[in-house]
């Protein structure tokens, strides 16, 4: 049997930090993973901009309730029902997520945490633990599932060698040029091929 683990940021959602950049006027927020791996340095050099610029938990969120799946999404992730189950596995955190995950369904979803102190603002990130991606994928195949992985960026590259198949969402070339031997696709129809493909010769579709 099975199992879909999917990035959530890029490959189903808009990536929420270009988003909040966008909407401050913050250039430097519109890294992410896709421009540098190190996430630790990523997030930190986050917390800072956000501090620096009294940027709260409740603007971010403000601007998240005002994203949308991504065109396809949705139809993506209905095509995989009755076909494999589909688990989030992101780098994003709980206290995003959920304005996100209501319009998708409320699909289960794993990933982190913030500190937010009583006046809103995010004062530190907290992993559910270290390579978590991976570890979904290395825990899911302990108990005698295979893992179909999904991402776009640096930070996925673990889960999706770690999978039995990984495949690349939209990645930057960047990430292409660095994984090279990775399967790398650009519409959900791709997606959906490579599935099909995969549990067609499993004899599960």
């Amino acid at each position: 049997m099975y199992i879909i683990c999917s990035d959530l940021e890029g490959v189903l959602v808009p990536e929420v930090w270009i988003n909040v950049a966008e909407k401050t006027g913050i250039d430097e927020l519109k890294l992410t993973t896709r421009d540098i791996n190190d996430y630790d340095v990523l997030m930190k050099r986050r917390l800072e901009i956000l501090s620096q610029n009294g940027i709260s938990i409740g603007d971010i969120r403000n601007v998240i309730s005002g994203l949308e799946p991504l065109p396809g999404a949705l139809d993506f992730i209905s095509w995989l029902h009755g076909k494999a189950q589909l688990i989030i596995v992101s780098d994003t955190f709980r206290e995003f997520a959920d304005p996100m995950l209501k319009k998708m369904g409320w699909p289960l979803l794993l990933c982190h945490h913030l500190t937010i102190d009583r006046h809103g603002m995010i004062t530190d990130y907290n992993l559910r633990q270290k390579e978590a991606k991976m570890k979904v994928v290395e825990a899911l195949q302990r108990l005698n599932f295979k893992v179909i992985a999904i991402g776009d960026s640096y930070n996925d590259i673990q889960m999706l060698r770690k999978a039995e198949t990984g495949i690349l969402f939209r990645p930057p070339q960047n990430v292409i040029d660095d994984n090279s031997d990775l399967l790398a696709v650009d519409t959900y129809d791709g997606l959906k091929e490579v599935i099909s493909e995969k549990l067609e010769t499993d004899g599960l579709s």
